[in-house]
């Protein structure tokens, strides 16, 4: 016997990349230096990579980010959801993703 056969087939699973999480990390960086946030969960699983900010920990998400390349070639692999699970906006551009919270921080700020 000269090969090793695996046991369970590794599953895909979807991640953010790099520079995705990296735009994610620096609108969620301006939050928390707001106030408005305190805490966050990622969340990779096969059909999508999820990433949620929460204003306290024991609450349901205020947004979540959900990445689902599935839907690339349709309605766009990124979307916005709100707390009540509402989808605010969706797109194959991260940026015009976030958009509406960095509007948001805008509004915190001043």
């Amino acid at each position: 016997m000269t090969g090793v056969t695996p046991l369970f087939a590794a599953a895909a699973q979807v991640v953010f990349d790099r520079s995705e999480l990296d735009s994610i990390m620096q609108i969620y960086g301006r939050m928390v230096a707001a106030g408005h946030w305190r805490d966050y969960a990622i969340d990779f699983g096969r059909e999508a990579a999820t990433f949620s900010a929460f204003r306290r920990a024991a609450e349901r998400p205020e947004y979540r980010v959900v990445k689902d390349p599935s839907l690339r070639l349709r309605q766009g692999q990124y979307a916005l959801v709100s707390e009540a699970g509402a989808t605010l906006k969706r797109g194959n551009e991260l940026a015009a993703i976030l958009a509406p919270v960095s509007r948001k921080l805008m509004k915190l700020v001043e």
